[in-house]
């Protein structure tokens, strides 16, 4: 997918522009390619993007350390607003209080939408945190073999001196 000039939307009907998606993400890797739909719509002041989309990924489980396969799904929407400072460099403090506000995706009006690195970051924030191949999975089997205690070869030398201590 290639990016899209923002003031390009504008000339569309209904300011929007329809994407079917068929490929693979470059940097996810996935077993099938990522296919669905995202629909950008330039709403004067910001962009509304609606994405639905799903692939196939593996991943390992938490407990068992055991590959299995996840089908990952998209349904998002999220608003892009469209600021001339977006891509101004900070010149602020390296620390400050950020506001509830300020925590907003922004681009240039007359800049570029980049639909593959949306469509990467809202995959990647799919991923579940918690990577368990069954609700039932008992984990990796510990064996309870207590019969021959386990030793360090490299103390081997030291019990060896101990022995020789008097007392």
């Amino acid at each position: 997918m290639e990016a899209i000039y923002i003031p390009f939307l504008l000339k569309l009907p209904e300011h929007t522009h329809i994407i079917d998606i068929n490929e693979c993400i470059e940097g996810l890797e996935t077993l099938t390619p990522v296919r669905g739909r995202l629909q950008l719509t330039h709403q004067g002041n910001y962009l509304e993007v609606l994405a639905k989309a799903e692939t196939i990924i593996t991943l390992t489980c938490d407990r068992c350390l055991q590959q299995y396969n996840h089908r990952l799904s998209l349904d998002v929407s999220e608003l892009v607003w469209l600021d001339e400072s977006a891509n101004q460099p900070d010149t602020g403090p390296l620390e400050r209080e950020t506001l509830l506000e300020d925590l907003v995706e922004t681009l240039p009006p007359d800049g570029h939408f980049e639909p593959n690195t949306w469509l990467y970051e809202q995959l990647c924030l799919a991923i579940p945190p918690r990577q368990l191949c069954d609700s039932n999975c008992p984990g990796i089997p510990i064996s309870d073999n207590t019969t021959t205690p386990y030793t360090d070869r490299r103390w081997q030398a030291l019990e060896a001196l101990k022995g020789q201590l008097p007392g």
